[in-house]
């Protein structure tokens, strides 16, 4: 599992032997089954995720329904908002598959900064392309129709279409799932 995160932080900065066994030394590695609620709304937590393999996702419940709003895969981290705010969260985290994650907390992160301070450079750059991503997605949200929103994810993601249900794919553009699809027939019938 550590091979993994080392692969990807390699394409950031190369790790020392000594940095390589400080950060198995966290004990940050964690398997949890797909379905498990890592977070719900209303609970509070100091657990940041970082995804090494299978898919996270967040959702609101509104009205009694659940609308999605991102997907986290392998690569991806997430700092759940309450962990910053130390207030209950708003929304919940989910497994949408058997997943593989890092599981860290403020504490560690300040512990592992302190003793080699070039991961509190890579988190900023991480953090940086996190936020230029999550901008991005928010404006595309606003500005793209349905049907441009599902042409951009199967773009971009077409991995999604065959590991997410389709009924969360759907909320995740802003759409129904029998909308999405009415909305994959019309784009077949306009290549055909």
């Amino acid at each position: 599992m550590e091979n993994i995160l080392f692969d990807f932080l390699a394409k950031y900065i190369s790790l020392s032997e000594e940095e390589k066994k400080a950060l198995v030394s966290l004990d940050i590695f964690r398997a949890f089954k797909k379905g498990t609620v890592l977070l719900e709304e209303g609970q509070r937590s100091n657990d940041g995720y970082f995804v090494l393999k299978g898919c996270l996702r967040t959702f609101y419940i509104v009205d009694g329904n659940e609308k999605t709003t991102a997907f986290y895969t392998e690569m991806e981290g997430l700092t759940p908002h309450c962990v910053l705010s130390k207030q209950p969260s708003e929304y919940y985290i989910a497994c949408v598959e058997d997943s593989i994650l890092t599981v860290s907390d403020p504490s560690m992160e300040e512990t592992i900064f302190e003793e080699f301070p070039r991961f509190e450079t890579l988190c900023r750059i991480l953090s940086e392309e996190l936020l230029a991503k999550s901008q991005l997605s928010l404006d595309q949200f606003k500005t793209f129709s349905p049907e441009e929103r599902y042409l951009d994810l199967v773009e971009k993601r077409p991995d999604l279409l065959q590991r997410v249900p389709q009924h969360q794919l759907a909320s995740f553009i802003g759409i129904t799932p029998q909308s999405l699809s009415r909305l994959r027939a019309r784009i077949v019938d306009k290549k055909q």
